[in-house]
């Protein structure tokens, strides 16, 4: 019967688990790492950026995002949106084209590969006869124009890839047809550049790599003119009344030409009297791409890309703009990968309203409509990494209140963004409204912190807070990097907020922890600095004390090697609106804070770092408690992380000392057979180099007291609970170290009405020293019903409900190795869980989560959340410490991605997938934050296409397509180009696509047959 009801009992729980846990990555946040394509679609209103390691991510309207992954570990060179379709192609640095389309999928888009393409040569050619370089999408919406490395021009039918080879334009053909006179007929070199007469779809202007330029009639097949420039060509732009051709080429220059009705000398003169180079007559830098766009009343518009100087400037990252008398070289601050042009009007032709700009670390958005032109804020794609990212905290269910108030801080800082609403709304955001308000805050290297809305699918900048003018550090306040000198050639002007040089490495933060109930944050930094700031709706002028406390206690013989304390500025410093610091607290030595903890209902803050703990009273002024965890053998505590050389001695010694342990503990347990002793040694030595080379750990039961480090605090946790009988509860403040121990101080606070006056004290109450020492990194406390202690103030705030204080208390000690359970007050083990020994990993980050079932509202359980360093993450349940899933998270060579990772109180977590960007992933059924959106295909409703002559060849599929003024999701287009044409074509089609494609194609056309 037993077995019977345990079986019943499990399959309940198995139920219970399906119903409050699943593993999903939902979405990234921040920055592309390594972008290195850029494509926009006017008719869709969408942005698509391509990145090195074969991703492509298309933005619309915030909230509005997709993510698709080559199959190919190749770098994206070039995306090109269809025109007036949902389609898009990508182009790789493997020469491959791949066709991907935004599909509706039951009332949501998803972003899927329809097809590939690689172009082959006849045999025996060269590579270069079919190496892309240059693409045109034809405004048909039924053609791509592929021009090669060796001079060709391949003309390629979409959605299906099939090679259209009577209308491709062979280099024989146009070198034929040059005349005489020119001097490079004998090399064009490579198609650098293809453009399309934007008022007669059938002429294609073709720029070569020596410089001619051909413009070519795709009906005729034949050159109508030859542009003969000299110099290398770089790009090619074609006016939009279709009267010039502006080419941009290596030299820095740029040349204007007038297009038909002239003969080759009256052009030679145009070159003459058009060509410009506009930063002088010392060498400059090539422009890599222009573009001239006209103005409904006035001049045009005229932008391009470098051109600078290249002795003065050949290292800036410049675009230039001109309109009127109007001249800005904008100064960006990394390599500019691609830039265009957003226009005013729905068909795209109004006046330019945006410039957007892809950079290697950013994207910058100017408005070009609002005098002075500046910079619009991006509600996405902003980069995280502008300091490189040091530390991080999520704090969930924001109040109204602190939330408003941080906003309005945020908005004084950000006057000099332009009003203009962003110019990329593609596409609707379907995703519920979040329920509640959730903030990231990141620390970073520069000394800064910012603070994120994490509620939704996109992570906005609401707020930054910067340490620095605290402390005298090398940096000038008076510099203005954004103004240039009056009358300085070029007139550069800064752009961008990218900027990961520190002016003091100590500044970096290290610990943060924001109180959402008090507005009371704490931030700790390298130098073993700890502030503590206070929000204020008002700037304010003031002091900052420091109070400076010595960890050592005074102990003879230890002299700090590391890095010297921040020095703090004796002067009143004007503080603008926001977190204002008020405390300073300066450890000796001034070592990396390692742990911090703030309690704003008792008005204490806890910190800890390699050499020791303390508790301070931020309301007196006062230091509560010091506590000094040092061993004398730690020996690298005092070298600090500036200057930390690990000893190879000691490491090889370590490692000599876990091999003979091991081989005693084999012989102990008689292993004679000897292929498994063989077996052995070899898991042996395989488990050392891992131990040594990557984040795997082998599993070690005891450590050695004298291990590095082993008074390194990092855990500190203030809990009311029972210390000393099971009748008084008290306030206690609890610290874990490296070295396997818990310190537990009963604390002592004075009346409300005598807060101010007497002192805190604390007193050590409990020791704990765990047997086999490994690193304390998490301590929890629970009630009597089990349930983790609210936050301080929670209670009070009637959003908890008040801890269960007439059973006994549980105290959960959380290890890199195992999970241990000790009643409280008399602290004996009560049960434990293992890690290390079952399966050698270990534990790295950890938290406490409240998961909710996605069927019952009213049910639901808290857990622990803990990743290891095999990048898994697991649920433990509480009280009884049960582990109930477990999912890969993270690779387990991605070091950095591990120790960046940081829990909700949701279930959710983010890390650092690269500098840039975080993932964001769920453990939790019922809170989830991911993109759900819809993007529908354009209406179009007969534009200047309409009477546009068609293309010799094109079949009544491709005019019934181009005239449908509802155009379908991509898979409804491939079915009716496969349906439309005869069956001939549909073969052709069918044998030039891989595996995938092919039954794509076939199982529509079945479908649709049915």
């Amino acid at each position: 019967m037993k077995r019977f009801r345990r079986h019943g009992h499990e399959s309940h729980r198995d139920r219970l688990k399906q119903e409050l846990f699943q593993f999903s990555k939902t979405v990234e946040h921040g920055f592309p790492h390594q972008p290195s394509a850029l494509g926009y679609s006017p008719s869709l209103h969408l942005l698509a950026i391509g990145t090195r390691s074969g991703a492509i991510k298309l933005y619309g309207a915030p909230g509005v995002e997709f993510m698709g992954l080559h199959d190919e570990n190749a770098a994206v060179t070039q995306v090109h949106f269809m025109p007036h379709q949902v389609e898009m192609v990508t182009l790789l640095d493997d020469n491959s084209l791949h066709m991907w389309t935004l599909r509706a999928h039951k009332g949501l888009s998803e972003l899927l590969e329809i097809g590939r393409f690689m172009l082959t040569g006849p045999p025996g050619a060269p590579p270069s006869v079919t190496r892309v370089t240059a693409v045109l999408a034809h405004s048909s919406g039924e053609l791509l124009l592929l021009g090669t490395e060796g001079g060709h021009v391949f003309v390629v039918e979409v959605p299906g890839f099939r090679e259209l080879e009577e209308r491709n334009i062979s280099l024989d053909q146009v070198s034929n047809s040059v005349p005489d006179d020119y001097i490079g007929r004998r090399n064009l070199e490579h198609v650098e550049a293809l453009h399309e007469n934007p008022t007669n779809p059938s002429q294609v202007v073709i720029g070569y790599g020596r410089g001619l330029m051909v413009i070519w009639d795709l009906e005729k097949q034949c050159a109508i003119q030859h542009i003969p420039a000299t110099q290398q060509l770089e790009s090619v732009c074609w006016t939009e009344d279709g009267s010039y051709i502006l080419s941009s080429h290596s030299d820095g220059s740029y040349c204007r030409w007038r297009v038909g009705g002239q003969d080759e000398t009256e052009e030679e003169e145009e070159e003459e009297e058009k060509s410009d180079i506009p930063y002088g007559h010392f060498p400059c830098k090539a422009i890599t791409k222009i573009v001239q766009l006209p103005t409904t009343e006035g001049p045009p518009f005229l932008l391009f890309s470098g051109g600078m100087p290249r002795a003065s400037y050949g290292d800036r990252h410049c675009i230039t703009v001109i309109h009127r008398k109007i001249h800005v070289a904008l100064d960006f601050t990394s390599r500019i990968i691609d830039f265009f042009v957003i226009r005013d009007g729905p068909e795209h032709t109004g006046d330019p309203s945006v410039l957007l700009v892809l950079v290697e670390e950013e994207l910058v958005v100017v408005d070009l409509q609002t005098e002075g032109w500046p910079v619009i804020q991006t509600p996405y794609l902003v980069p995280l990494h502008s300091s490189a990212i040091t530390c991080s905290q999520h704090v969930s269910a924001i109040p109204l209140k602190l939330w408003e108030r941080i906003i309005a801080a945020g908005k004084l800082q950000n006057m000099h963004y332009s009003d203009k609403p962003w110019p990329i709304i593609g596409g609707k955001n379907l995703a519920p409204d979040p329920a509640q308000r959730d903030l990231l805050l990141t620390g970073h290297e520069d000394g800064t912190v910012r603070f994120w809305d994490a509620s939704g699918v996109c992570l906005y900048p609401l707020y930054k807070l910067s340490t620095a003018p605290v402390f005298h550090t090398d940096a000038d306040p008076n510099d203005n990097m954004n103004q240039s000198a009056e009358g300085e050639w070029p007139p550069f002007r800064k752009v961008g907020c990218f900027d990961p040089y520190s002016d003091d490495p100590r500044l970096g933060i290290q610990k943060i922890h924001l109180c959402k109930y008090s507005g009371y944050l704490t931030v700790a930094g390298t130098a073993g600095q700890i502030l503590v700031l206070e929000l204020n709706d008002e700037s304010a002028e003031q002091t900052v004390e420091a109070k400076v406390v010595d960890l050592l206690q005074g102990q003879e013989g230890f002299r700090w090697k590391g890095h010297t304390q921040l020095d703090v500025r004796e002067e009143p410093v004007q503080f603008p609106p926001g977190f204002q610091p008020f405390t300073l607290v300066q450890c000796q030595p001034p070592a990396v804070v390692t742990a911090l903890s703030l309690h704003s209902e008792w008005k204490l803050v806890a910190f800890g770092t390699s050499h020791g703990f303390g508790l301070y009273d931020y309301q007196q002024k006062n230091t509560v408690l010091i506590k000094c965890t040092l061993n004398p053998s730690d020996q690298l505590a005092l070298e600090g992380p500036l200057s930390r050389v690990k000893s190879i001695k000691k490491s090889l010694r370590q490692s000599f000392r876990r091999i003979r342990r091991s081989r005693v503990s084999l012989r102990k347990h008689h292993v004679n057979n000897p292929t498994k002793l063989q077996e052995a040694n070899a898991r042996l030595e395989a488990e050392l180099a891992e131990m040594e080379l990557a984040p795997v750990q082998r599993k070690i039961e005891a450590r050695s007291s004298d291990d590095s480090f082993t008074g390194l605090v990092r855990t500190l946790y203030f809990a009311d609970t029972f210390l000393s009988d099971s009748s008084h509860n008290t306030p206690s403040l609890w610290a874990g170290t490296n070295g396997g121990a818990v310190y537990a101080y009963m604390l002592r606070l004075p009346t409300v009405e005598h807060r101010a006056d007497e002192p805190v004290t604390a007193q050590p109450a409990k020791e704990i020293q765990l047997m086999h020492r490994a690193p304390v990194v998490g301590v929890v406390v629970l009630d009597g019903h089990g349930a983790p202690l609210p936050e301080p103030l929670e209670v009070a705030h009637d959003l908890a409900r008040s801890p269960d204080m007439h059973g006994s208390h549980n105290l959960v000690v959380i290890s890199e190795e195992q999970f241990k359970v000790f009643t409280l007050p008399k602290v004996s083990s009560k049960m434990k869980l293992k890690l290390t020994a079952v399966d050698g990993s270990r534990v790295r980050r950890v938290g406490v989560a409240w998961f909710g079932s996605n069927r019952t509202e009213d049910y639901a359980e808290s857990a622990l959340v803990f990743l290891t360093n095999q990048g898994d993450v697991h649920v433990v349940s509480l009280p009884h410490v049960k582990m109930q899933v477990h999912y890969p998270c993270i690779r387990r060579e991605d070091v950095s991605g591990i120790a960046s990772c940081v829990f909700t109180k949701h279930g959710q977590g983010f890390y650092l997938i690269s500098p840039s960007e975080f993932e964001r992933f769920s453990l939790s059924t019922r809170f989830l934050v991911e993109p759900r959106c819809l993007v529908e295909a354009p209406l179009h409703l007969g534009s200047s296409n309409q009477h546009r002559a068609e293309p010799d060849g094109a079949t009544s599929a491709h005019r019934t397509t181009q005239h449908r003024e509802d155009a379908e999701s991509a898979a409804r287009c491939v079915m009716e180009h496969a349906l439309l044409n005869d069956e001939q074509v549909l073969q052709e089609i069918q044998k030039s696509l891989e595996g995938d494609q092919m039954s794509f194609l076939e199982n529509n056309v079945k479908k649709a047959v049915v």
